[in-house]
């Protein structure tokens, strides 16, 4: 049974695009922003309907997006298959039956389909961990990347207020290496397993296990970004690529967010010693 949710989100809480800047994300990144967005806001007003979801998503943690009947009729569900429907509209799909397409043309389209599926889910489920009973503060925030908010996590710091970027950049040249940079630190090597696993099972409970972990600090994550970046993960070609965005993101110091909560384009590179790269790392 489909729950009906608020369909609003104050703007200092998930920026608003329009319509062009929203058509350039992948479609896995707008259907999560677009989810998470409006739950968040009515689970922070304590909305009945909107904490029953946020519960409903919260056991449908782990399982596969269609394994379970009581997965049926998740709203986010929902708006993936309207925004797919305009993507077909878009390609001119529309015009080919999938009856018609070639067998290779279904077996990619099934694939892909599959793929945002999964990554959505995943995405979503995983706020809804990180969300539970915390009512004061936003715990999906756009520009707060895995890596950035490991990296808090590492540095034993809390929450999302960033140190003015001038201390941050001053503190660049002389910090030394701190629990962040210790390559015995358990977050960093929780993180590496994040890298190192070999499916999206795999991933997807490691994960759960460092969102536990940023709950508890009350640090956020933006889980569009996320879901997006767990969809390109499942692409061999594209792996990497991921990965690559993880560690960078781990070893850079974050400028503040703006009042309206989106993030300044800039960043300040600290002046640390490397750490292997998360494509290196063994188990």
């Amino acid at each position: 049974m489909t729950t009906t949710t608020p369909h609003t989100e104050p703007a200092h809480a998930v920026p608003q695009q329009n319509g062009d800047d929203n058509r350039r994300h992948s479609l896995p990144r707008r259907v999560a922003r677009s989810t998470v967005g409006r739950l968040q806001s009515g689970y922070r007003r304590d909305d009945a309907a909107a904490v029953a979801a946020v519960a409903q998503l919260r056991r449908a943690a782990g399982q596969d997006v269609f394994a379970s009947p009581s997965s049926w009729g998740l709203d986010y569900l929902d708006d993936l298959a309207r925004l797919r429907e305009e993507r077909e509209q878009e390609e001119g799909d529309s015009s080919a039956p999938s009856r018609y397409l070639s067998s290779r043309h279904r077996m990619e389209q099934e694939r892909r389909e599959e793929r945002e599926e999964r990554a959505v889910h995943l995405a979503v489920t995983l706020w809804a961990l990180h969300q539970q009973s915390i009512r004061d503060q936003p715990m999906h925030v756009p520009g707060w990347s895995l890596g950035r908010a490991v990296r808090r996590l590492a540095d034993d710091r809390t929450g999302a207020q960033d140190e003015p970027a001038e201390r941050a950049e001053a503190a660049a040249g002389s910090r030394t290496a701190g629990p962040g940079a210790d390559a015995d630190s358990p977050v960093r090597k929780r993180f590496v397993r994040i890298g190192t696993s070999t499916d999206v099972e795999m991933l997807g409970r490691r994960l759960r296990e460092m969102v536990l972990l940023l709950r508890t600090a009350r640090i956020p994550l933006d889980y569009g970004l996320l879901a997006e970046q767990l969809c390109h993960w499942q692409d061999e070609m594209r792996q990497g690529e991921v990965r690559r965005a993880w560690g960078r993101d781990f070893h850079r110091f974050h400028r503040p967010a703006s009042a309206d909560g989106e993030e300044h384009a800039g960043v300040a590179s600290a002046a640390r010693p490397l750490q292997p790269s998360l494509d290196d790392a063994g188990e």
